[in-house]
């Protein structure tokens, strides 16, 4: 391709397809990323600055305390927000990236729904809709 065929941002417009109908919801799953990034954030950050905010049963089940939830929550949040902010861009890897980030706190959501259930349980439904957005509908917005 020739310089012509890109913009200013270096973004390819040459035979680019128009976004379809379907890319609307690659922009909500990728908004949902990013909100449920801060809150993913945000629990960690309650769960390392105030611990007897969480009630983790003795026999949960992964033995880890509110400090290592606090950790592993801001990791996962921060990934979040990486993978949401790469999918408004129409990024491949932010993707890929986002459906195994989004897997990733499903799983950490369900250990953790000894300390906050309705929270947790809510998380995974906005966590299965965007898996379901980013595989069926992903390509919509691709862009590299």
């Amino acid at each position: 391709m020739s310089r012509r065929d890109y913009d200013e941002t270096g973004d390819r417009l040459a035979g680019k397809e128009p976004v379809g109908a379907w890319g609307g919801l690659i922009l909500f799953a990728s908004g949902i990323i990013i909100l449920v990034g801060i809150f993913t954030l945000m629990m960690g950050c309650v769960a390392l600055f105030d611990e007897s905010w969480f009630t983790t049963p003795p026999k949960s089940l992964f033995a880890v305390g509110p400090h290592g939830w606090g950790v592993i929550h801001l990791i996962v949040g921060l990934f979040m927000l990486v993978a949401g902010f790469g999918l408004f861009r129409g990024r491949t890897w932010a993707r890929a990236m986002g459906v195994i980030v989004v897997g990733v706190n499903a799983i950490t959501q369900i250990a953790f729904t000894n300390a906050v259930p309705v929270w947790s349980v809510l998380m995974i439904a906005l966590d299965v809709l965007v898996i379901y957005a980013l595989v069926v509908h992903g390509r919509e917005l691709d862009t590299r």
